[in-house]
């Protein structure tokens, strides 16, 4: 029994893709197609069958929204306009032929790469050893066998450099996609002299049947000249605040400061009814700070940015806020932390509560003043009025 059905299932099966009219026709054929985030793509399904009656040919949809869908004899085309990621999905063509059924999938993928390349520092002394991070920003997916980051010294990648890891972090988004960013650094060796002239980052992207790439320039100068003043970061200010630099970055040396990546510091000072912290970092131009987390929602508190420095109000309602506020350079990624301890206070006792207290210390009053009433009142007899209070008598006795 089971070798007939062995023997039957490759005939059914050919049966199936064969059919009269032969298999279906899907433009692009790939199994995967991707497609830019914004962008637009057509796919197109069609369906040859012999005979009087045309095939009938439709566009199916699995876990995703379908999209457009134009339908005729023997063929159908499905528009994905403005793709989102929700767009992304499987796609299925149903087609029949007479008795006869096939069907085509194809998976859509929608990706987001544009050219957004931040390396910092913004350039590189020749003849130092040197922290150098690039980031990739707004894009997805960001995993590290689709996206990959490398330095080139022309069309080659440079050697001699020292990996110190790469990392991804989700962009403060508005809309409904979740874009990341992307950050990879290196420890570079003393660049030789003359200094390079063509070195680069470059971010590439690999998706199946597509492979996308940008570059952004790293200017290297030959040493720092006078009219420049090298950027430093206060150590203190780093470890009071918890900051979370690279474990390769060295703490400040003179003469070498300006060579690596800088970091972002908390400072905070009271204001009436509150407390403001401001987030700063003096890393030249090219660099901003966002504050990316607070105590409850970071929506909630008042913030202001301006490049390099960011604001945040701390207003106290109570008790003070107590857990972790933190602020991220951009580019570069390092971020610093603080953490509020809240102050002791009580509770705020409700209208509610203090109304019932006022009632139940006014019952109580009432019994109490009820039982001294009962207490002093003059015992009565067992019928008739109360019986008359009676003066005690002394013997009297001679003078």
């Amino acid at each position: 029994m089971e070798r007939g059905l062995a023997f039957l299932l490759p005939l059914f099966m050919g049966l199936l893709q064969t059919g009269r009219g032969g298999r279906l026709e899907v433009e692009p054929p790939e199994p995967v197609v991707a497609v830019a985030v914004g962008e637009s793509r057509q796919l197109t399904c069609r369906l040859p069958c012999a005979g009087p009656r045309a095939a009938s040919v439709q566009w199916r949809g699995l876990d995703t929204s379908l999209g457009a869908v134009q339908s005729g004899a023997g063929s159908s085309v499905l528009s994905v306009r403005n793709a989102s990621l929700s767009s992304a999905g499987t796609r299925v063509c149903v087609g029949s032929c007479g008795s006869l059924t096939y069907q085509h999938t194809v998976r859509l993928l929608v990706f987001a790469f544009p050219n957004q390349l931040t390396v910092s520092p913004v350039d590189l002394v020749a003849g130092r050893d040197q922290e150098l991070a690039c980031t990739a920003h707004n894009v997805t997916p960001a995993s590290p066998d689709v996206l990959s980051l490398s330095l080139l010294l022309g069309d080659q990648e440079l050697e001699g450099v020292q990996e110190l890891g790469q990392e991804e972090d989700e962009e403060p988004q508005e809309g409904e996609d979740a874009l990341f960013q992307v950050t990879k650094r290196w420890l570079l060796p003393p660049l030789g002299t003359p200094a390079p002239l063509a070195l680069h980052c470059q971010a590439t992207m690999r998706l199946p049947g597509l492979e996308l790439s940008h570059r952004k320039p790293i200017p290297v100068r030959h040493s720092l000249t006078s009219q420049e003043t090298p950027v430093t970061t206060s150590l203190e200010a780093i470890l009071e605040h918890n900051s979370t630099p690279s474990p390769w970055s060295p703490g400040p040396t003179p003469g070498n400061s300006s060579t690596r990546p800088c970091h972002p510091e908390i400072h905070q000072s009271p204001t009436p009814g509150g407390l403001e912290l401001l987030c700063k970092a003096a890393c030249g131009p090219g660099i901003a700070v966002h504050w990316t987390r607070a105590p409850g929602d970071l929506a909630a508190y008042k913030r202001r940015e301006d490049g390099a420095q960011a604001w945040l109000s701390v207003l106290w309602a109570g008790c003070n806020p107590e857990g972790w506020f933190q602020c991220r350079l951009d580019p570069g990624g390092h971020t610093a932390s603080l953490y509020l301890l809240p102050e002791i206070c009580s509770p705020p006792v409700s209208e509610a509560l203090w109304m019932g207290s006022l009632v139940l210390g006014l019952l109580l009053l009432t019994v109490l003043t009820y039982r001294l009433w009962k207490c002093c009142q003059p015992a009565r007899g067992p019928q008739g009025p109360p019986a008359p209070l009676k003066w005690p008598t002394f013997p009297s006795t001679p003078l």
